[in-house]
């Protein structure tokens, strides 16, 4: 027992290490694999089987952007970005065992990370509604169509709405998991690496198919008049999948083969200190974010709001209901769109308004056949904002409180 672990005694060392990292983290993982435990299962998976022995110091890389991504935790309390900091050390401590690494699970890693969810939330109305107006102008030449309200068709006096799901999140993040797939085994059928160019261009087109896929699922779902979640809803988008999607990517990816000879000469060890500074680093940030007080309100109300009566819903959340209005004040990590399609909300529109010379996002919105407004910002030093990523640098930078400021109400 003692030879094996004086022998091991690195690995058993780095095996500590992440257990350590994970006990502290364990609040965390749990509620970020909960998400996307299989996507992250998967990129992990294809980490392994798909890594290869390189020169190239991709550590120096992989431990730059782990710096920056704790730096930003650390100042914004982000959680999400802590996780993908998690993963990155991951990977980090892989890379320093077996010199192997894999740029298509790598690129898989960030699209599970939430950091891509947020991004990515934030074009799907916008997509969905441009997706739609390109299907009415498709269709109005075949059937009688009345006209089209963001993603409500009126046809014969009938309204027909498309959900969430077309260009969803999860059928985006399956076609790219299944193009990271295809790409891994073929590398492993070749013994050959793709070049990050033919990496680019098979993304690039996995993301076409996509779009080509839920163009041709909405079209589908009109004609058979088929837009409430059930056996046939899901079997047309799973159909649709495999034709428009799954098949032509297995047509391409005969096309575009992996090029570069693997290199069989001795690959040179990676610099412990590397690891040992990323293990520092994320301990520091993680002992940060466990014994952060979550009990105590994490924004603090505007001046106009202060007289309004309202009640705090959780640190997070505060809500104050009105006669005219329901407004929801909240931290910026929040997403309106996401918290009322949860609630069971119909998106119709959505777009940016100027109101008192300032830009703001505007939804309408429906449930149980009744319209709804809302008017939605980010307020920093009581200015409006309506990106994300900009007041979140401008906290990042000048640690300047943000809020997230929601307006609900029904039009007259």
């Amino acid at each position: 027992m003692k030879d094996f672990i004086l022998k091991n005694k690195s690995i058993l060392l780095g095996l500590s290490a992440i257990l350590l990292i994970f006990i502290i983290n364990s609040k965390i993982l749990i509620s970020t694999i909960n998400h996307d435990f299989f996507g992250i299962v998967v990129s992990l998976g294809l980490f392994i089987i798909g890594g290869r022995k390189t020169n190239f110091k991709i550590n120096y890389l992989v431990f730059g952007i782990l710096l920056i991504f704790e730096f930003v935790s650390f100042r914004l309390f982000t959680k999400s970005v802590h996780f993908l900091a998690l993963i990155l050390f991951l990977c980090l401590i892989f890379h320093y065992y077996t010199q192997k690494f894999s740029y298509i699970a790598f690129i898989c890693v960030l699209l599970f990370s939430t950091i891509f969810n947020t991004f990515f939330i934030h074009l799907t109305t916008e997509i969905k509604q441009n997706l739609c107006y390109v299907v009415y102008l498709t269709l109005k030449n075949f059937i009688s169509i009345d006209k089209i309200e963001g993603v409500n068709f009126y046809i014969n006096q009938s309204k027909i709405t498309i959900d969430t799901a077309c260009m969803g999140l999860s059928m985006f993040k399956t076609g790219l998991l299944s193009c990271a797939i295809l790409m891994t085994l073929e590398e492993n059928k070749q013994k050959k690496m793709y070049t990050i160019g033919s990496i680019i261009i098979f993304c690039s087109l996995t993301v076409l198919l996509n779009l080509l896929s839920n163009y041709f699922r909405i079209i589908t779902l009109i004609f058979f008049d088929c837009t409430q979640e059930n056996l046939l809803h899901h079997s047309i988008g799973l159909i649709c999948f495999i034709i428009y999607q799954i098949l032509p990517m297995l047509f391409l990816i005969r096309f575009i083969k992996p090029k570069i000879e693997e290199r069989n000469e001795v690959v040179k060890p990676s610099k412990i200190i590397l690891v040992l500074i990323s293990f520092l680093v994320v301990l520091i940030v993680s002992l940060k974010i466990k014994n952060e007080n979550t009990n105590e309100p994490l924004i603090k109300i505007p001046k106009e709001y202060e007289q309004i009566k309202g009640v705090w819903v959780n640190n997070e959340v505060y809500k104050i209901s009105t006669p005219q209005k329901l407004i929801y004040i909240k931290t910026p990590s929040h997403n309106p769109l996401v918290c009322w399609t949860g609630n069971g909300y119909n998106i119709i529109e959505t777009k940016k308004i100027t109101a008192n010379k300032e830009e703001i996002w505007f939804n309408k919105m429906e449930k149980n056949k009744e319209i709804y407004y809302s008017n939605w910002w980010y307020e920093c030093n009581g200015k409006k904002y309506t990106s994300f990523p900009e007041v979140m640098f401008l906290k990042l930078i000048y640690n300047s409180p943000i809020i997230l400021i929601n307006e609900t109400y029904k039009p007259n």
